[in-house]
């Protein structure tokens, strides 16, 4: 009988990468970075466990989005929120997002990649998204994103 592979929490080592989203497209670059920080690109990848690496993301602000011939995705895209009173549900455009705080838009994108339960919060805290292109983790020796 096999039995299947765990990993205990002292095999694990989480690495740290950097990218930078400068010309790159939203989703695709989105699905890169939840597939490395579930660990999928591991060979000790085990559903379930916490296995995935940090996420350190540069220029997020300069992200490029795919749009229909008729009218721009920049535009037509909205992110929701609500205050919880009535009449409290705001809304903003991509556009206005990636100007006032670009970091939300990745990070909305990545959470739809990423579980919605336990785990998949706290993986969405190993993201680290910055609007220019410096970070404060240098002492971590962060890799380009494979």
């Amino acid at each position: 009988m096999f039995k299947s592979y765990y990993p205990k929490e002292s095999e694990i080592q989480r690495d740290w990468f950097v990218v930078d989203a400068k010309g790159q497209n939203l989703g695709r670059l989105a699905s890169r970075i939840a597939y490395v920080m579930l660990g999928k690109h591991k060979p000790t990848f085990t559903p379930g466990a916490s296995t995935g690496d940090y996420v350190i993301v540069l220029n997020a602000g300069d992200v490029t989005v795919t749009g229909t011939k008729t009218n721009s995705r920049l535009t037509t895209k909205h992110y929701y929120r609500h205050s919880g009173y009535p009449g409290g549900l705001k809304s903003i455009s991509l556009r206005d997002q990636l100007q006032t705080r670009p970091d939300r838009a990745i990070r909305a994108a990545v959470w739809g990649m990423l579980p919605h339960n336990r785990n998949g919060r706290a993986l969405l805290k190993r993201l680290k998204i910055y609007g220019g292109a410096e970070h404060p983790h240098s002492t971590h020796n962060p890799q380009p994103l494979p």
